[in-house]
C-alpha cells in the first residue's frame, strides 16, 4: 500500500459526508478524491473504475454548478424524486454499459474482474449523475453498489478502500434519510402533498 490510497480514502469520506449534508464543498473534495483514485485503480488494473474517475471528475464540475444554479431561476437546487421514466432510462443505460464494458474489458484487456468492475463502474456513474441533480434515489443506488464494491476491494486486497466503501455504505444510509427529510420539508413548506 502506498500513500495514495489513505489520502484517497480520507478525501472520499470528507466528500461523501459533505454530500450527505448537501454542502457545496463536497464537489471540490470530490475532484481531489477522483484524481487520486484514478492512479490507485490504474495500479490495480481495475480499468473500468479507473476510467470512471475521469467521468466523475467531469460530473463533479457539473454537480458543483448544478447545486449552485440548477434550481428554479438559477437558484440552489433542491432534492427531487426520480420519476418512472427517469428510473427506466437510467436502468437501461446501466445494463447496456455493463454488457458493453464488461465484454470489451474481458476480451481486450487483462482486467481483473471485467464484469463486476464494469457493473460497479456503470451503476456508480448512474448514481453520481443522480446526485448531481439531487435525486433522492441516488442514495439507494449507492447502497447497492457499495455492498458489491466492499467485496470486490477485499478480493483485490485493497483493505483501506474496502473500509472506505463500508463507510460510504453507512453514509449512503444517512444520506437517504437526510435527503428524504429535506425533500419532505421543502414540499411541506410549499404546501405540496408529500408521499410517506
Amino acid at each position: 500500500m502506498n500513500w495514495l490510497e489513505p489520502v484517497a480514502v480520507a478525501t472520499g469520506i470528507i466528500s461523501v459526508y459533505l454530500s450527505v449534508k448537501q454542502k457545496i464543498w463536497s464537489w471540490p473534495t470530490a475532484l481531489v478524491n477522483v484524481a487520486l483514485y484514478f492512479v490507485v485503480f490504474r495500479e490495480q488494473k481495475l480499468y473500468a473504475d479507473m476510467g470512471l474517475q475521469v467521468i466523475y471528475f467531469v460530473l463533479s464540475l457539473y454537480g458543483w454548478y448544478e447545486w449552485l444554479y440548477g434550481g428554479e431561476n438559477r437558484t440552489e437546487l433542491k432534492v427531487s424524486r426520480a420519476d418512472p421514466r427517469m428510473a427506466i432510462s437510467l436502468a437501461a443505460i446501466a445494463v447496456v454499459g455493463v454488457a458493453v464494458l464488461g465484454t470489451l474489458f474481458a476480451r481486450f484487456t487483462d482486467a481483473a474482474l471485467p464484469y463486476v468492475d464494469s457493473a460497479t463502474a456503470t451503476t456508480s456513474l448512474v448514481a453520481q449523475w443522480m446526485m448531481t441533480r439531487k435525486v433522492l434515489e441516488n442514495w439507494a443506488v449507492w447502497i447497492a453498489v457499495d455492498v458489491v464494491y466492499i467485496g470486490m476491494f477485499i478480493y483485490k486486497h485493497l483493505y483501506l478502500t474496502s473500509g472506505l466503501y463500508a463507510g460510504f455504505l453507512v453514509l449512503a444510509v444517512m444520506g437517504h434519510r437526510q435527503w428524504r427529510r429535506s425533500f419532505k420539508a421543502h414540499h411541506a413548506s410549499a404546501g405540496d402533498i408529500v408521499p410517506a
